[in-house]
């Protein structure tokens, strides 16, 4: 008999169905819409502001959270996934997920946007230049990531904790592949910040 505490996922485990009464998780939840409108909101209002202090801070905040997440899913969450059973893997990730879903594109969006204009109003958006050819490139391989492995994975893990009977294994191994993956994109990260850096400081060919 599942207990009070007991997660709908692991319910399932047991082959039983979800009780009639239960809806399957929601996609959209109330905790989504700031993940969302807080930084799109902030880019919004450094673009009508025209400030470059304002569109730089935004830059900086989202790119540090951006990192920041990436690094800690690639080094700390990902070796946890890796060790825990099938079961634990799943009902963990279904956690995680409605949270990242929204989250992550959110903050990479804000990032390269914000960053473009931040380089058109230096004047230093030439494609000539070796360190912004280097910037495009890593960019694209950042989006091609996110927006073609990282986000549709997720919304297959969502789709698959709809259903009567989830996979959990599959669940699994789609969020630690999300996890790894995060790691991945997180070197990605690190070297566009020391492109950043040299941009900054002037040097436009490295």
């Amino acid at each position: 008999m599942a207990t009070a505490t007991e997660s709908p996922l692991a319910r399932d485990l047991s082959g039983l169905p979800r009780p009639t009464s239960e809806a399957p998780p929601a996609i959209l939840t109330w905790r989504a819409y700031p993940l969302v409108l807080v930084p799109v909101g902030a880019l919004v209002v450094a673009l009508l502001l025209n400030q470059f202090v304002a569109l730089d801070y935004v830059h900086v905040m989202s790119g540090a959270l951006w990192t920041g997440i990436d690094i800690f899913m690639g080094l700390v969450i990902g070796p946890i996934l890796g060790r825990m059973t099938g079961p634990a893997r799943a009902d963990f990730v279904q956690r995680l997920v409605p949270t990242m879903l929204f989250l992550m594109p959110a903050l990479a969006s804000v990032t390269i946007t914000a960053g473009i204009y931040l380089a058109m109003m230096e004047g230093i958006f030439q494609l000539n230049y070796l360190a912004i050819q280097l910037a495009g490139i890593f960019v694209l391989i950042l989006a091609g990531q996110g927006f073609g492995i990282f986000l549709p994975n997720e919304l297959r893990i969502v789709l698959e904790l709809r259903k009567e009977h989830p996979d959990v294994g599959k669940i699994g191994r789609l969020g630690l592949l999300n996890a790894r993956l995060a790691g991945v994109q997180a070197v990605f990260q690190v070297a566009l910040i020391f492109v950043m850096a040299s941009l900054a400081a002037g040097l436009v060919n490295l």
